[in-house]
């Protein structure tokens, strides 16, 4: 989409007053991957004042870097010290303009993310649009599919049922060595028509390229980061080794990421984290040059809570999102989500949240029982 076909913008916005929030939301069941077992998600959640009108937004990293190097604490100083203080009081003309204030820190791409996807909201807001409209998306919902954390195989034949059932589009299976071709074996055998993926979270290495190589039998869609966090010269590698096409996400945190995956071979599909890659500037930027490369892309997810999960589904109405992202039903992973619209699929498909910006509004009681700190900035 050129720049002139998007929205005109508004006059410049004041950031006048922002507060900062560490929540934490226990999970309805434990969700384990190669790296380990997540019971509760905490993360910081941003809010972002301006003529009245507030734009929110989520940090997507971990309390511990075991995804990426970011940490929460580590997020939480860094918006508190540095990346705060530069915006609080200061006018920009569109998120484009605060993206390049934040450009010059090097890496922290989650702690950048949460501060520009906030001003999107903010700005959208002001603009009187949904966020979709100003990123340049469309559509009244999005194809979803799940993610199923690492368990015993009777018992994820069970939930792939379930979910099929429920319609989502896709399945994903988490995989790590030994918890692998066996499930697919299995899974495979109940549900021979199924869309499969698989999600190695960077636990193997090309030491294990036969056994990557049995995955062809299963007819996945994709194999998802099976090599390490930041080797995309291995995974092209690899590549060369299997018909299965690779999907990258940990490697792909900036668009010079994707553009060297994409012109090796490395990544055949990527999953774009809008957190992950530091805000909606970056991700749609991936967009644009995976859809250049004629390879599709689909929006991940990091059990965000409704804040988070509506900046992704906005995104993911961008026309590359042509497979199922990880954008399912909220329900699944909280009992009580923070924000008072229900964020649910109907038959595989998530609707688009309706109204100006990210269109959810947060539920400030249940928030306030949910927050572990608060601290507020002001010019």
């Amino acid at each position: 989409m050129r720049d002139t076909d998007r929205p005109q913008q508004r006059s410049n916005l004041r950031i006048d007053g922002a507060t900062l929030r560490l929540v934490r939301l226990p999970l309805v069941t434990p969700f384990t991957i190669a790296t380990g077992t997540l019971t509760e998600k905490v993360f910081p959640l941003l809010t972002l004042r301006a003529d009245g009108i507030e734009g929110h937004a989520e940090g997507v990293m971990d309390p511990l870097p075991d995804y990426l190097e970011e940490t929460v604490a580590g997020a939480m100083d860094f918006l508190s010290t540095v990346l705060l203080p530069q915006v609080v009081g200061h006018s920009f003309a569109n998120p484009e303009s605060l993206a390049r204030r934040l450009a010059p820190w090097r890496a922290n791409h989650m702690a950048k993310a949460t501060v520009e996807m906030a001003f999107w909201d903010l700005w959208a807001k002001s603009l009187g649009l949904p966020l979709q409209t100003v990123l340049g998306g469309e559509g009244d919902a999005i194809d979803v599919g799940v993610s199923l954390g690492i368990g015993p195989v009777t018992q994820t034949l069970e939930r792939v049922g379930a979910h099929l059932a429920q319609g989502y589009k896709r399945i994903k299976l988490k995989v790590k060595p030994g918890h692998d071709l066996a499930l697919l074996e299995a899974v495979r055998r109940d549900f021979p028509d199924a869309h499969l993926t698989v999600d190695a979270n960077c636990c193997y290495t090309l030491a294990d390229s036969d056994l990557i190589r049995r995955m062809d039998d299963f007819a996945l869609d994709y194999i998802e980061q099976p090599l390490a966090w930041d080797d995309i010269h291995d995974h092209a590698t690899l590549q060369q080794r299997i018909r299965t096409p690779l999907c990258l996400d940990e490697c792909i945190r900036t668009v010079d990421h994707a553009r060297k995956a994409l012109q090796s071979d490395a990544a055949r599909v990527i999953n774009i984290k809008v957190g992950r890659s530091g805000g909606h500037v970056a991700a749609r930027q991936i967009h644009d040059l995976c859809q250049a490369f004629q390879v599709p892309v689909w929006c991940g997810g990091m059990l965000e809570s409704g804040i988070g999960r509506a900046h992704n589904i906005h995104l993911s109405t961008l026309p590359n999102f042509t497979k199922p992202g990880d954008t399912s039903s909220a329900s699944r992973y909280f009992t009580r989500d923070i924000v008072e619209e229900k964020l649910e699929c109907v038959e595989g498909r998530m609707p688009v949240p309706k109204g100006p910006g990210i269109g959810v509004t947060l539920d400030l009681d249940y928030l306030a029982t949910a927050t572990l700190s608060t601290r507020d900035f002001r010019p």
